[in-house]
């Protein structure tokens, strides 16, 4: 009877301050998105959607990419998002908060180095176009 209510995201914003709302929807839709990739579209309470911390980077950063493409890194850089670690700290900031939950199992750690994200973000250079016009015979 005694129920803890969830916060909003606004107010874990105003908290916490270090990262923008922006940031905190973005890692609840990215974890929606990476556990539908690991465990399809269904999650019971006999077989939860878990995924590790180390899951959840790589498919935070496939979320990003796919969301944003080659501005990804810029805009994790703007939300204050430089490292895997950050991913670690809004995770944890949202289970602290109620939003979100972990295993005995989980740990901010497993949010360290998992990837260096210029490398990650680091769209391939497209190739060359050749300087002809479409005109040209």
């Amino acid at each position: 009877m005694n129920q803890i209510t969830p916060k909003t995201l606004e107010q874990i914003v105003q908290e916490h301050g270090r990262y923008p709302v922006e940031a905190f929807e973005f890692v609840r839709q990215g974890l929606s998105h990476t556990a539908r990739r690991i465990h399809g579209e269904e999650g019971t309470a006999a077989a939860p959607r878990h995924v590790s911390g180390q899951q959840l980077c790589w498919g935070l950063r496939d979320f990003a990419l796919a969301i944003y493409g080659t501005m990804a890194r810029a805009v994790m850089n703007h939300w204050g998002i430089h490292r895997t670690r950050d991913f670690g700290r809004i995770v944890f900031i949202l289970v602290d908060s109620k939003v979100m939950q972990t295993t005995e199992e989980d740990d901010p750690r497993d949010f360290d180095s998992v990837f260096d994200f210029d490398q990650a973000f680091d769209v391939p250079a497209r190739p060359a176009v050749e300087a002809r016009s479409v005109f040209e015979i």
